[in-house]
């Protein structure tokens, strides 16, 4: 039995569940979501809780098993708090401006790049300009949005210039040395 797809799910108050077919529903203050439901698993809701039962034992219903349990569990957080990413920017000039449902992104090309803000997410940008806070319901939209905005400009070894998530640890290369 999976150590995680055994534990139950706690339902908030403000959260509404739907089961129909195949597609699990969630709803809450902060969005509406939808699931499907994976092959060999089965939800059921019961006591302000929600069960992910696996019908059979083999290898696949084991391993769909736990991932059903933590997405609907991603899912509930999703619907009631949301989900956040923050990027750094680092670089000399290196700056974002938000302009409507697009950022305008400086660094370091001959061209400002132009990234267009899909409508699930949220993004704001400090004051400074070099930190971009992404937010929403879905935690793979969110995941999604950072991780292409971060590929725009992936930090370089050497002097560490780009966009990287805020306290993620980049190994530095030490350069060229002149010996004698």
């Amino acid at each position: 039995m999976s150590r995680i797809g055994k534990n139950p799910i706690n339902l908030p108050k403000d959260v509404k569940v739907n089961i129909d077919g195949g597609i699990i529903t969630l709803e809450g203050p902060n969005g509406k979501l939808d699931l499907d439901i994976l092959s060999g698993t089965k939800v059921e809701t019961a006591d302000e809780q929600i069960k992910v039962i696996r019908e059979s034992n083999s290898k696949q219903s084991r391993a769909n098993h736990g991932t059903m349990r933590a997405r609907i569990a991603n899912m509930v957080m999703g619907v009631t708090k949301g989900h956040k990413k923050e990027l750094e920017i680092q670089g000399i000039g290196f700056r974002a401006q938000l302009e409507g449902d697009k950022i305008n992104l400086n660094l370091g090309f001959s061209h400002p790049v132009i990234y267009n803000i899909p409508g699930d997410v949220k993004i704001s940008i400090d004051k400074k300009q070099t930190l971009i806070i992404i937010e929403g319901p879905d935690n793979v939209a969110v995941g999604q949005v950072a991780a292409n905005i971060k590929r725009l400009k992936p930090v370089e070894p050497y002097k560490g210039k780009g966009i990287r998530y805020v306290g993620e640890d980049v190994r530095r290369k030490q350069g060229k040395s002149v010996t004698k």
